[in-house]
């Protein structure tokens, strides 16, 4: 017999859809929601849904943006020599806190994984060999996580990228293998950028 009324019970179900929200934790947001005011509520709903209307793919590196160009390829002081590529927006978010890392970044939005249907043609990799084709691009860095998935992503990369004349590095495994970049402390990333090896 269920006890909540329907409406907490989808609250709590959309939240447990989320990545790594369990019941509990889900349980425990929806009821946070519900003690907020129509106005925190309203805010809170308004901020979900502008986000979704608004932010879109950069149009050169694929980072998430709510403009035509991300903050970081409109930047005319990076170095646009190297370009760290990476599985999702939120690795560049990870890369940005080192303060170390001056370089373009490019999001492929996911890796190679047969299993789950994943293939090349899904991720933006057209993309990313458009840009390393003109004469700025000097290095690329694979940053994908050190997983089966990433590790066969890097490798198929750099077979498609070492024709067009670019060396191409891979991070030094100052990250653990099977670990998450986003959760990798600043110092452990700085390490792991500063030692990487060509592949």
């Amino acid at each position: 017999m269920k006890y909540n009324a329907v409406a907490l019970t989808q609250l709590i179900e959309q939240f447990a859809s989320l990545p790594g929200i369990g019941m509990k934790t889900a349980q425990r947001l929806a009821y946070h929601v519900l003690s907020m005011t129509n106005e925190q509520a309203k805010a809170f709903s308004d901020a979900v849904l502008k986000a979704h209307e608004t932010i879109k793919n950069c149009r050169i590196c694929q980072n998430f943006t709510d403009e035509e160009t991300c903050p970081i390829c409109g930047d005319t002081g990076r170095d646009r020599s190297i370009i760290c590529v990476v599985e999702s927006p939120k690795d560049v978010d990870a890369f940005e806190r080192t303060r170390e890392y001056n370089g373009l970044y490019h999001v492929l939005h996911g890796l190679i994984s047969p299993m789950d249907g994943i293939g090349p043609e899904q991720l933006y990799v057209k993309e990313l060999l458009t840009r390393v084709a003109g004469d700025e691009v000097k290095e690329v860095v694979m940053a994908t996580n050190p997983t089966v998935e990433g590790e066969a992503t890097a490798v198929y990369l750099a077979r498609l990228l070492k024709p067009l004349g670019v060396k191409v590095s891979r991070l030094a495994y100052g990250i653990p293998v099977g670990a998450d970049l986003e959760y990798a402390d600043e110092v452990t990333l700085f390490k792991a950028l500063e030692n990487r090896n060509e592949i």
